[in-house]
């Protein structure tokens, strides 16, 4: 730190995720949050929050990381992504600050964790990605007091700040928005590919807890060939054991005159995932218990049971194990 690059003619160039905006003394990226004043890129949003919120965790989603405990989220305004379906975007899209910005310094966001109850602190809402600073001291002021980190993000980073911001994180969900290139051009103004290297990093360089989130968009990012091809590359690169969330879109943003996701397109995709060989697979923004409950990979009786999400039975014991036949569950758990 700081992720900047000095070109000529005052130009700076800010390298925190692959669009390397090259910014004129006082322009702002296009995450709008990052900014060139007097040759330094500075995060405007550090320390200024759009709310503190007390959510449990599998809202998040994550399902296999502490469930039953209590997070407290927060995040900032912009975004590095240009998705036009934003179910976020009155923070992510405005450029109108004014009467959504609290002050909370890294200590204070810590002490208010520890002050209720919570397990966890999660960069959310927006993407820890673009306050990458804020996050890592909030972070650091939550591991001193024994509280989890938590980065809800869509995996748009370079390398170098990837490594910085994940030697800070406990547990991720990251967003895979879709499986083509296409896709994420057209409706994300960005690239797949790094979002698939941040993944793999995650997963296989770091101990931290992962899991996936897509949100399934019918006629854009649900057709049988790009889920099989998600699925397949999961298994490949990550494991079985990495659980995958398909969510349910929302008429939002840009994306207004296109119907929410019907149950029918969750379930074709859950059955997929299952198909491919990935244990724990999931449905959200939907009520359906059965397809929101942790089944055991081996004699596939219920060891999380949940009720949107509060959990009605739990079957796990000490050593995350399954009550019925012994078979480990991945993941973190009490």
């Amino acid at each position: 730190m700081p992720y900047q690059n000095t070109l000529k003619d005052n130009i700076t160039q800010c390298l925190v995720c692959p669009r390397n905006c090259r910014l004129a003394n006082y322009q702002r990226g296009f995450c709008f949050v990052r900014q060139n004043i007097d040759g330094e890129i500075t995060l405007t949003a550090y320390g200024k929050t759009t709310g503190l919120a007390i959510d449990p965790v599998e809202k998040k989603p994550l399902y296999h990381f502490y469930p039953g405990s209590k997070v407290l989220s927060f995040g900032t305004l912009g975004c590095n992504m240009g998705c036009c379906f934003c179910q976020n975007w009155h923070i992510t899209k405005t450029k109108d600050h004014t009467g959504l910005i609290q002050e909370a310094s890294p200590k204070e966001i810590a002490l208010s964790a520890k002050q209720y109850g919570c397990k966890s602190v999660a960069f959310t809402y927006n993407d820890p990605v673009i306050f990458l600073e804020y996050a890592i001291d909030t972070a650091i002021e939550c591991h001193a007091l024994g509280i989890k980190t938590i980065a809800v993000t869509a995996g748009y980073i370079n390398p170098e700040p990837r490594v910085d911001l994940f030697n800070h994180i406990d547990a991720a969900n990251i967003d895979l928005k879709g499986f083509s290139k296409e896709f994420y051009k057209k409706m994300c103004l960005a690239d797949i590919e790094p979002v698939l290297e941040t993944i793999k990093y995650v997963k296989n360089e770091t101990p931290c807890h992962l899991e996936l989130t897509t949100l399934l968009i019918e006629g854009f990012n649900d057709s049988n060939k790009d889920l099989r091809a998600q699925c397949d590359w999961i298994v490949e690169n990550l494991g079985t054991d990495v659980p995958l969330h398909f969510s349910a879109f929302f008429p939002s943003w840009k994306l207004k005159n296109v119907h929410p996701t019907n149950p029918k397109t969750l379930l074709k995709a859950y059955q997929i995932a299952k198909k491919a060989g990935i244990k724990y697979v999931y449905t959200g923004n939907i009520c359906d218990d059965k397809t929101s409950t942790t089944f055991c990979h081996r004699c596939k009786k219920p060891l999380i049971k949940r009720h949107g999400f509060e959990i009605k039975e739990y079957n796990l014991t000490e050593k995350n194990s399954c009550r019925f036949c012994g078979a480990i569950c991945g993941g973190i758990f009490e």
